[in-house]
């Protein structure tokens, strides 16, 4: 009788097992290469080169100062002798708070760039974490991970289940669609 219930026991503890092993299921995952949907998105391309231009227009007009000073500069050691040297540490006094003030004006520039271009670069984050959403529900995945430089959360994966091209593809036909066309290529005349 032991022996039955022994067996009878194995045989449920067999049964439920299969009926739990029947109901796991597999999910449905794939990855994106972060680091390549920020570099060939074309809104996060057209966001670089709005700040590449914004970049060189406040270059230009703080090189158009700095060649002023170093002109100022070169005058002062020429003249420097002939004014006297009270003349000298006055004027030497003046260059050097100059100088400090366009360097400040640099410093300035730069952090002004990088806040505005962050926060772009931050809000465009957040709307492809949207998109992204959208598109694991409207695909069935489960899970989306992402890779890249900063932060990966993939160690490894197959090729197969990258997804990258096809979400980048997707964002940009999105993007365009909204009236953000990329510029085509000018030609150069020869």
């Amino acid at each position: 009788m032991i022996k039955k219930t022994v067996i009878l026991f194995a045989l449920a503890i067999v049964f439920i097992s299969c009926n739990k092993t029947a109901e796991i299921k597999e999910f449905k995952t794939a990855y994106i290469d972060t680091s390549k949907l920020m570099d060939e998105s074309t809104e996060a391309k057209d966001i670089g080169a709005k700040y590449k231009d914004k970049s060189k227009v406040m270059g230009n007009q703080l090189e158009a100062e700095v060649a002023r000073f170093k002109s100022e500069a070169a005058s002062f050691k020429q003249n420097a002798q002939t004014n006297g040297q009270a003349w000298a540490q006055q004027k030497g006094a003046e260059l050097s708070q100059r100088e400090q003030q366009l360097n400040y004006a640099q410093q300035a520039m730069l952090q002004q760039l990088q806040e505005e271009s962050g926060a772009e670069i931050d809000s465009l984050v957040v709307n492809y974490r949207k998109i992204l959403k959208e598109y694991g529900k409207e695909k069935g995945y489960d899970y989306i991970y992402g890779s890249g430089d900063s932060a990966p959360s993939i160690l490894y994966a197959k090729d197969s289940y990258d997804i990258t091209n096809e979400v980048i593809k997707m964002i940009n036909d999105k993007y365009n669609a909204a009236g953000k066309k990329e510029e085509a290529p000018k030609k150069v005349k020869k």
